[in-house]
């Protein structure tokens, strides 16, 4: 079904400071609604919170000490073709369902979430490392996530507040990373513009707009990369849509993947 276009203005992004270190079991969703309180925002019906990643795993206690992880043989042979830690190549097999490519300092893979990407998304930045190192994986259902933290906001101010998690990704002959959506509640996550009509009457037939990736995108250059601690935005000014699309919708199945 073709998707109505409703046209955006006034759109802002805002970071919501004050967010804490997280640690696992905290509730997340409490935090973050307090710190938007404390910044003297209220929710209100279209609003979208940006939540990264790396919270969202820490708090879910997705973070290994790679002391833990027994390697096989296959990651042994791994880490010697990408010089990578044995326990880390280990993870990021658990991780996937296919290992596309490797090469020294990088593994591709097909993650078990359907995404493909470096590392199986695993990080080791802006994390405590004990004796022997540890790493951050990915949470285990992120719209899963997104859908709990909607719900909650809903439940706390009795608006309809979407979700977006966020990760960084590479991308297919691109240099560098860009902000995606990984998991999303409440959120139009695409536009389908497929049987519409361009300005001069050609009918559109393969057009359509990933919305929540292109949100995701813009949030993360607002929260950065490295020490800046600001890992949530507000997006203000979407119109108030109830959807049921999940992240899930925007990954393109293997079959229709011309690169693999």
């Amino acid at each position: 079904m073709t998707a109505v276009r409703k046209p955006i203005e006034n759109l802002r992004f805002e970071i919501i400071p004050g967010i804490p270190l997280i640690t696992p079991g905290e509730a997340l969703s409490e935090i973050l609604f307090d710190a938007i309180t404390d910044a003297g925002l209220s929710l209100v019906n279209g609003d979208v919170v940006v939540v990264a990643q790396k919270i969202v795993s820490k708090a879910e206690g997705r973070q290994v000490a790679l002391v833990s992880v027994t390697p096989s043989a296959e990651a042994h042979r791994l880490a010697v073709a990408t010089d990578k830690e044995p326990a880390l190549c280990q993870l990021i097999l658990d991780e996937s369902v296919a290992v596309l490519r490797e090469k020294p300092g990088v593994v591709i893979v097909r993650h078990r979430l359907g995404m493909v990407g470096a590392n199986a998304g695993i990080d080791q930045s802006n994390i405590e490392h004990d004796d022997g190192g540890s790493a951050l994986l990915l949470p285990v259902d992120p719209d899963a996530s997104a859908r709990r933290l909607c719900d909650d906001f809903g439940a706390a101010c009795g608006q309809h507040v979407g979700v977006i998690i966020s990760d960084s990704m590479n991308r297919p002959w691109r240099l560098g990373t860009i902000g995606g959506a990984i998991g999303c509640a409440g959120v139009q996550v695409l536009d389908d513009l497929r049987g519409g009509e361009d300005l001069f009457g050609r009918e559109l037939k393969v057009a359509m707009v990933n919305r929540a990736d292109s949100l995701a995108a813009t949030a993360t250059l607002l929260m950065g990369e490295t020490v800046e601690r600001s890992p949530a935005v507000l997006i203000r000014g979407l119109p108030a849509i109830e959807s049921t699309e999940c992240a899930r919708d925007i990954v393109r199945p293997p079959a229709d993947d011309l690169f693999k």
